[in-house]
C-alpha cells in the first residue's frame, strides 16, 4: 500500500532543495530558474518511528524495516495553470496521482534569487496554487455535470446519488471553497466525492522554507502562513531547505546531532515534514515482530483487522481468522510476548477490530 506526497508550489521557493535533501541525494535537480523541474521526481523515505528499534531489541530481531511515504517534486506552478501556461497540464496531471499536497512557500528574501511574481508573500503564492486547483475541478464538474444529470433523469441510480453532491461540491466551488470543506452526509458519499478525482479534495498541509536564520523560530512571514493554516485545518512546518540539505550531506547520525543541536533544532524540518505528512494522511502503524524481523506496516486510521492483514497479503484478507493483538505500550512494558500472554495483555481480535496505532499483531488465516 503506497501513500505519496505531491510536493507543489510556485518556481523558486525551493521543492527541489527540500525534495533533495530528503532523500539525502541530488536526483532531483535544483537551480535559479523556472520550471527547472519538468517531469515528477520520486522517492521513498523512511518514516521515523523510535517503536521500531525498541520492539526489534526485545525480540532479538536480525532485521528491522520501517514504514515508508513516497515524495513526488512536482513542477512549478504559476497563474494560469488550470488554462495549461508554464507548465499547467502536466502539473494537473501529475498532481492528480497523489494522496496529499504539500505547500512549499517561500518564506525568505534573498535578491539573487528571482521570484516569478516579483516579491515574496507566501500567502498570494498559496492562493495561486489553490486557485489554480479550484479552477481546474470546477472546469472538470462543470463538464461532467450535464451527462450526469442526464443518467440520472434515465434512471441510473448511481447518477440519482451522484448529481446532488456534485452540485453541492460546484457550489463551494463558485464560492472559491475546495472540495475537501464539503461534508460527506454519509459513508456512501465520501466514497463517491473520493471516486470525482477532484484536485481539492487532497489533504494538504504547508511547509515554510525559511533563511537559515530563522530554521529554530521561524519567522514574520511564516507567522502569517501559521494563522492562515490554523484557519483551514492544515499543519505547518518550519523548514530551512538550505540548512536541510547541509545536514543530509553529513556522513553520521552523530555529526547531524551535533549540527542541529547548535542550531537549537531538536530533530530536523524533514522529520517533521515526514510526521506531519503521515498525519495528514490519516495514516497508523501496527507492528509484527519475531526473531527473523521486525516491520513497520503502513495503514489507514480505523483500517479493520482483515483488510490491515490483506496489506502484507491478499490471502492474509482472504482467510482471516484472527488477529494476535498486543498493544506498543504493553509488549515494551512486560518484555515481549509472553510477558504480555502472562500478564493478561494478550488479545484474540476479530474481523470487526480495528486496528490501533502500536498495535503488534500476528494473523491467524485459513
Amino acid at each position: 500500500m503506497g501513500f505519496q506526497c505531491g510536493i507543489v508550489g510556485l518556481p523558486n521557493v525551493g521543492k527541489s532543495t527540500l525534495f533533495n535533501a530528503l532523500l539525502s541525494t541530488m536526483q532531483a535537480q535544483a537551480a535559479n530558474y523556472p520550471f527547472c523541474t519538468i517531469e515528477p521526481n520520486v522517492g521513498r523515505v523512511e518514516v521515523p518511528d523510535d517503536r521500531i528499534q525498541k520492539l526489534a531489541a526485545i525480540a532479538s530481531s536480525a532485521k528491522v524495516i520501517p514504514t515508508q511515504l513516497e515524495f513526488v517534486d512536482i513542477a512549478g506552478l504559476v497563474r494560469g495553470a488550470s488554462k495549461g501556461e508554464g507548465l499547467g497540464n502536466q502539473f494537473l496531471s501529475h498532481i492528480r496521482e497523489v494522496d496529499a499536497i504539500i505547500y512549499v512557500l517561500r518564506c525568505f528574501e534573498d535578491p539573487d534569487i528571482v521570484h516569478v511574481e516579483g516579491q515574496v508573500n507566501p500567502l498570494r503564492d498559496a492562493d495561486i496554487v489553490e486557485t489554480e486547483l479550484l479552477l481546474a475541478d470546477l472546469e472538470s464538474l462543470e463538464k461532467r455535470l450535464p451527462a450526469t444529470q442526464k443518467k440520472a433523469k434515465g434512471g441510473d441510480k448511481d447518477a440519482e446519488e451522484l448529481v446532488p453532491l456534485m452540485e453541492r461540491v460546484l457550489v463551494a466551488l463558485n464560492a472559491n471553497q475546495p472540495a475537501r470543506t464539503v461534508p460527506a452526509k454519509t459513508p456512501a458519499e465520501r466514497k463517491l466525492l473520493d471516486h470525482m478525482q477532484l484536485l481539492t479534495t487532497k489533504p494538504v498541509m504547508y511547509v515554510c522554507n525559511v533563511d537559515e536564520a530563522s530554521a529554530a523560530t521561524g519567522n514574520a512571514l511564516s507567522a502569517q502562513v501559521q494563522k492562515m493554516a490554523e484557519g483551514r485545518g492544515a499543519p505547518v512546518v518550519v523548514v530551512s531547505a538550505r540548512i536541510e540539505a547541509e545536514i543530509s550531506m553529513l556522513p553520521t547520525a552523530e555529526e547531524k546531532k551535533e549540527f542541529l543541536e547548535s542550531l537549537g533544532l531538536a530533530e530536523t524540518g524533514l522529520t517533521r515534514v515526514i510526521k506531519a505528512g503521515y498525519q495528514v494522511l490519516n495514516l497508523v502503524t501496527y507492528f509484527t515482530v519475531g526473531p527473523k524481523e521486525t516491520r513497520a506496516w503502513t495503514i489507514t486510521a480505523g483500517m479493520l483487522a482483515p483488510q490491515a492483514a490483506g496489506v502484507i497479503h491478499t490471502d492474509f484478507e482472504k482467510g482471516f481468522i484472527r488477529a494476535e493483538t498486543i498493544a506498543y505500550a504493553d509488549y515494551v512494558e512486560l518484555g515481549g510476548e509472553a510477558g504480555a500472554k502472562k500478564a493478561g495483555k494478550f488479545r484474540l481480535e476479530g474481523k470487526e477490530y480495528a486496528v490501533q496505532d502500536g498495535d503488534v499483531l500476528h494473523f491467524r488465516f485459513a
